[in-house]
């Protein structure tokens, strides 16, 4: 009979059969559809030109260490990254989806460690941890140096020796650390926090000597960076060759090319320092030797102008009596120029009394009205003339002298229009004719002259 198989049953079997074939695998390929989802776990697609597969990198995976790199190689995956994984093939049977379960990666063309070397530097960068401004002054003359390094080898004996050959007298301390493999980083970490507490030291040197970029590894690691960004005390690196570059490096407040550099850098030659005072106490006690005498030029000087005192005081007296008889003289005139003001604001005073501006505004009155009545008089006599030139003009240009002189106002009745035609009126018409002295109705017989 044929088998009847349910869609879990069979992805159950498939899952099943591709975990057997496939338990652990390597895949290279490119990252893209990268999501970081607040359960902590990675997804993504890893692909190549012609094909895809999902991906995932879970969070316990991830809190162990070993799928991103170890300690210092630790790096971030990120979209279009090229990288190389280990993996298992699983198969998510809800959705019939098969995906890779990731454990550990490496970038494609790149290492890890310098991967993760480029990554931290980029952030700290950001952060910054490496600007100039917050970079700590290196003491001139250190009392006590604090050196962070291995207690064995040759990086500590040269620095012992360059600092007892420079400045015997200085003070070094010593904290002996691993500087090398996974436990070195704590270590220095540990070390550089100690030092913060131990009194009087001035600076800390942070020294190593060459190596690979793994050797390197725990001076690229962000806890030792930290540890040396909140350090109180100035921070001197010295690791590797001149030519190697660590974290370590870009965080210090100074770095040196090699160990030895670093304690020539940190404590000044001696008999450089003799030298330097030697001709500092020259040319300060050139100095004191001009200052002297400069100073008995100017007590000289002074000495020549000083005057005795008798001649000091007479001169004194003289000039309060010449100031006595000048603020008399000073003061009788304000007297003076006061008793006029005085005088002019009495006399001011006088003119403004009201009996005086009563009199004085009467007589202007009096002045006013002659005015008025004078101007009233003239503007009466003036009308008077133009009302008869005016009744002249009116009465040579009034009808009723012209009827005087004989002429006539004829009038149709009943409409009343005056008649300057005989067209406008015809025989028997009624008319009312105007003269000088009274007038009279007519009844037209005949016209003429049309």
């Amino acid at each position: 009979m044929r088998e009847i198989l349910t869609v879990s049953l069979l992805n159950a079997r498939i899952k099943e059969s591709l975990e057997d074939a496939f338990p652990f695998v390597w895949v290279e390929g490119e990252i893209s559809n990268l999501r970081r989802p607040s359960s902590g776990h990675i997804y993504f697609t890893l692909k190549d030109e012609n094909s895809q597969i999902r991906a995932v990198v879970f969070r316990s995976a991830l809190m162990q260490g070993p799928s991103l790199g170890y300690g210092a190689a630790r790096f971030a995956i990120e979209e279009g990254m090229s990288i190389r994984c280990r993996a298992r093939l699983s198969v998510y049977e809800p959705r019939g989806e098969y995906q890779l379960i990731v454990d550990v990666v490496e970038p494609v063309g790149l290492g890890a460690l310098q991967k993760a070397f480029e990554q931290l530097k980029a952030r700290l960068q950001a952060e910054g941890l490496f600007d100039d401004d917050r970079k700590k002054p290196i003491p001139c003359l250190p009392g006590r140096i604090g050196v962070v390094t291995s207690p064995t080898g040759s990086v500590i004996r040269d620095i012992l020796q360059v600092t007892a050959r420079r400045f015997p007298s200085v003070n070094i301390l010593i904290a002996p650390v691993r500087v090398q493999g996974t436990l070195a980083a704590g270590e220095i970490v540990s070390a550089l926090d100690q030092m913060q507490k131990v009194g009087g030291i001035d600076v800390i040197i942070l020294a190593r000597g060459g190596g690979s970029l793994e050797d390197l590894a725990p001076f690229n690691d962000e806890s030792v960076a930290r540890a040396i960004h909140r350090s109180r005390i100035p921070v001197i690196s010295a690791i590797g060759h001149e030519t190697d570059y660590t974290i370590a490096d870009f965080v210090a407040d100074l770095r040196a090319p090699t160990p030895s550099a670093a304690a020539e850098l940190a404590v000044p030659n001696r008999e450089d320092l003799g030298a330097k005072l030697a001709t500092l106490k020259g040319r300060l006690l050139s100095l004191l030797q001009a200052t002297m005498t400069g100073l008995r030029e100017r007590i000289a000087l002074c000495e020549r102008r000083l005057v005795h005192p008798k001649r000091r005081i007479a001169d004194i007296r003289l000039g309060l009596d010449d100031r006595t008889e000048r603020l008399k003289t000073v003061l009788a005139n304000r007297r003076e120029n006061a008793r006029m003001r005085l005088t002019n604001h009495r006399i001011r005073l006088l003119q403004q009394r009201p009996t005086i501006r009563v009199r004085q505004e009467r007589l202007r009155l009096d002045g006013l009205e002659k005015n008025l009545s004078s101007a009233l008089q003239t503007i009466l006599e003036r009308a008077r003339e133009r009302l008869g030139t005016c009744t002249a003009v009116l009465d040579t240009l009034s009808p009723l002298a012209v009827l005087k002189r004989g002429y006539s106002i004829t009038r149709r009745l009943p409409e009343g229009y005056i008649i300057r035609k005989a067209a406008e009126i015809s025989a028997g018409t009624l008319v009312e004719i105007k003269v000088s002295e009274g007038g009279l109705r007519a009844r037209v017989t005949d016209t003429y002259g049309e």
